[in-house]
């Protein structure tokens, strides 16, 4: 299996947008090595602007530049994107609607060994409360390349999540990107596995496991969180005994409560999340980190044992 970086995939599509579109304009706050802009800047140097260890500032410097008629993608790290700069991106960006892109690199705990402090579980509670603000969270690297684009090509705010490491690379994702729809990835009327971002390749490891255990598991891919592809989630909640959903994220506030609150309105049904559970990390290893904090195909399994075991009591 290929392992890539969801950041490269991102830093990769902002070169190629730029080069057919002279209104794109990448800023960031002085990580650019870490983000991957320095490519960017590298060959489209006088489109590229370091704004320095200013968070803030840079939101509102890229809402001044989208208002005259650029399409600025504005970088950093998804903790400082989402918790330092929080009042600049909603009242600077997603209140007036401007056509800002931030770009939000080492999402949740797979950050790994710059710990607590910058494993941020948070970001995608904070960026879906913002009315106006579209939310993805792509796969793998290619897809992180196609969110970009079809990003750049949305009209108004958008939040685009992405990893620090390197994560498989999931051919079953791949194929275009549309904002607002979600991929089915496998057929099932046993239960739904709902993913997003990199626990994708758990949900088809989990659904493997389960189909040796006789239960057929629907895999759907969610890219978009906000806004969800309901007509996805409601046959899912129709046709299956539960969902399980699973995030790189605190179970607080992401996709699964996403998910829930939508079933809960709509067609109630079990649901189950995966994620990491209102703790703040530590400092370790990526893939030991996942495993500690429950984010691996063996707990989306267990998750989806108790749903069916739940049913069959009901």
């Amino acid at each position: 299996m290929q392992f890539k970086r969801t950041r490269q995939g991102y830093a990769d599509a902002l070169i190629e947008l730029a080069r057919a579109n002279p209104r794109i304009l990448v800023l960031d706050s002085d990580v650019a090595k870490a983000t991957k802009t320095c490519d960017f800047a590298e060959v489209l140097p006088d489109r590229f602007f370091n704004c320095g260890v200013q968070e803030g500032n840079m939101m509102s410097v890229a809402a001044g530049l989208a208002i005259e008629g650029f399409i600025p993608f504005a970088t950093t790290f998804a903790m400082f994107a989402s918790t330092r700069a929080a009042d600049q991106v909603r009242n600077s960006i997603a209140y007036p609607k401007v056509n800002v892109k931030i770009g939000a690199t080492h999402g949740g705990i797979s950050t790994g060994g710059d710990g607590a402090s910058h494993q941020c579980n948070e970001d995608i509670a904070i960026m879906r409360s913002f009315p106006n603000m579209t939310v993805l969270v792509p796969g793998d690297y290619e897809e992180a390349r196609l969110a970009t684009c079809a990003a750049a090509a949305w009209k108004g705010p958008v939040y685009l999540r992405f990893g620090r490491g390197q994560y498989p690379v999931m051919e079953e994702i791949h194929g275009g990107f549309e904002i607002g729809k979600a991929k089915l990835l496998r057929p099932g009327n046993d239960l739904a596995i709902v993913s997003t971002g990199i626990m994708v390749s758990e949900a088809l490891a989990a659904a493997t496991e389960l189909e040796k255990q006789g239960v057929a598991a629907r895999v759907i891919h969610m890219p978009t969180v906000k806004p969800l592809d309901g007509d996805v989630l409601l046959a899912a909640a129709r046709e299956t005994r539960g969902i399980v959903t699973a995030e790189e994220h605190s179970i607080i506030g992401g996709l699964g409560e996403a998910v829930a609150a939508f079933v809960a309105q709509t067609h109630p049904a079990f649901v189950r999340r995966v994620g990491v559970h209102d703790v703040f990390g530590e400092s370790g290893r990526a893939d030991e980190l996942l495993t500690l904090y429950g984010l691996r195909a063996a707990n989306i399994v267990e998750q989806a044992l108790q749903i069916l075991d739940t049913a069959v009591a009901v």
